[in-house]
């Protein structure tokens, strides 16, 4: 089983980046991609983890771009000590920061009063994100799980209007190139775009650099995931797979392995030997 999709503290994930790796090898999981939003600061412990247990590493990254508020872009293979990754990274802190200054105004106009002390309790390190939020608002009471906050306030077209500042698709694959990575468009299904529109944008992404398309997802149905393998055989791009795993309590009901879990060895076999052909 391998699964390069995974979420630690470091971003909005549960764990610890080594003690999600080891959940993952408790698993059974054979290779792990750590890929964080907008943040590479777990991926050393991770890496170590992985080695110290026999698990192939893959470090990674996952960067939110402008276009659709659930266009990201992942990253493989990336070199976390690039100082100039390392910067970027540092100012989507500041940007993400800013956002949770709005997220609290926004709830606060909704009827939804948190303290900070109450959503940065959930926090272990780096900056509150959406699921903290979630968690909040359900032990404080006004939702009665992650989903519902979500639904009714999180995830929503109003909610929108106070994400953060982003850097363009073109930008955020360069960023990935630049540090010697390999780009790829992460759970293509949650862009809610038919057919033909994310068929135009993953034309309009190959002149920029994009490599690849997450093809296997916790959330893909069959048929999408048929669907997306299509795309990568038309385009020549690297086919991906990936839970999008953040912990039972900030994602529930994906757990490391889901969606990918029943890939064939032959088929996980071809996903790593394509991306490992393709690192910088």
């Amino acid at each position: 089983m391998i699964d390069l999709h995974i979420h630690t503290n470091v971003s909005d994930g549960q764990y610890s980046p080594a003690g999600t790796v080891e959940l993952a090898g408790s698993k059974g999981a054979k290779c792990v991609a750590i890929t964080d939003h907008d943040r590479i600061s777990g991926l050393r412990e991770a890496e170590e983890t992985a080695n110290d247990l026999g698990i192939e590493f893959i470090p990674g990254v996952e960067i939110s771009v402008q276009g659709n508020r659930e266009l990201h872009i992942l990253g493989y293979y990336i070199d976390y000590t690039s100082p100039t990754l390392i910067e970027e990274c540092d100012n989507f802190i500041k940007l993400r920061e800013q956002r949770g200054r709005r997220i609290f105004s926004y709830l606060q106009q909704k009827g939804v009063s948190l303290s900070e002390e109450q959503v940065h309790k959930h926090v272990p390190q780096g900056v509150a994100g959406r699921p903290h939020f979630a968690r909040a608002m359900v032990e404080a009471g006004y939702v009665n799980s992650v989903q519902e906050a979500f639904d009714r306030y999180l995830g929503t077209q109003e909610f929108d209007r106070v994400e953060r500042t982003k850097p363009s698709a073109k930008e955020g694959i360069r960023m990935i190139l630049d540090a010697g990575g390999v780009p790829v468009m992460a759970h293509p299904n949650l862009l809610k775009l038919d057919d033909v529109e994310l068929e135009e944008l993953i034309e309009s992404l190959l002149p920029d650099g994009l490599k690849g398309i997450e093809c296997y997802y916790s959330t893909h149905t069959s048929e999408q995931t048929r669907q997306y393998l299509k795309y990568a055989k038309k385009y020549n791009l690297l086919v991906t797979c990936g839970s999008d795993f953040h912990g039972e309590n900030n994602k529930p009901g994906v757990d490391i392995g889901t969606g990918t879990a029943d890939i064939s060895d032959a088929e996980a076999e071809s996903i790593l030997e394509g991306l490992r052909g393709a690192k910088l």
